[in-house]
């Protein structure tokens, strides 16, 4: 018998709300780190959180060959459910480098448990993967990334929020 799986809080005990400009910043932040990881011939980014960061590290690396993979994961923006590949990656990508992704890097802007990218490690298991931030559960399955945040805490991106009072952290505000 498999060991049960650890279950996601639906309500994060933590929150870390992200600008456009603190994101931004660590995208580029992330292309300057993986500059050195390079040259990338391609970029995958796994849809729809990697879209983002895929286009600026695809700017500052001088990247034009961009693909997805399109897994979904999050299906009500609190809990992670089972793992779909709606897209997969083309076979010109798969199959650059040598094989098996070699020269490609996958973009994405967060990796939580590890799943999404163990799927996509499947498909691309030479492509050198990134994220923006890290939870201490997927680290393992990404290469490079800038922040890690404890796996308790949720992000708020700056496309899934619109400007709103926050209440001090003292005062019960996250």
């Amino acid at each position: 018998m498999a060991p049960a799986e650890p279950k996601l809080r639906a309500l994060p005990e933590k929150a870390f709300p992200v600008s456009w400009d603190q994101f931004h910043r660590d995208a580029r932040a992330l292309a300057w780190r993986l500059h050195d990881a390079g040259p990338f011939q391609a970029i995958v980014c796994i849809t729809r959180g990697g879209l983002v960061p895929a286009a600026i590290v695809a700017r500052e690396l001088n990247v034009r060959l961009i693909e997805t993979v399109c897994v979904a994961s999050y299906h009500d923006y609190s809990n992670q459910g089972a793992l779909k590949v709606l897209k997969s990656v083309a076979d010109s990508i798969v199959s650059s480098g040598g094989g098996a992704g070699q020269g490609v890097l996958v973009v994405d802007d967060l990796v939580d448990t590890g799943k999404t990218a163990k799927i996509v490690r499947e498909i691309l298991p030479k492509a050198h993967f990134a994220a923006v931030y890290a939870k201490p559960m997927g680290r393992p399955q990404v290469d490079t990334f800038i922040t890690e945040v404890s796996q308790d805490t949720w992000i708020y991106f700056p496309w899934d929020t619109g400007l709103a009072f926050q209440p001090p952290i003292r005062e019960g505000g996250d």
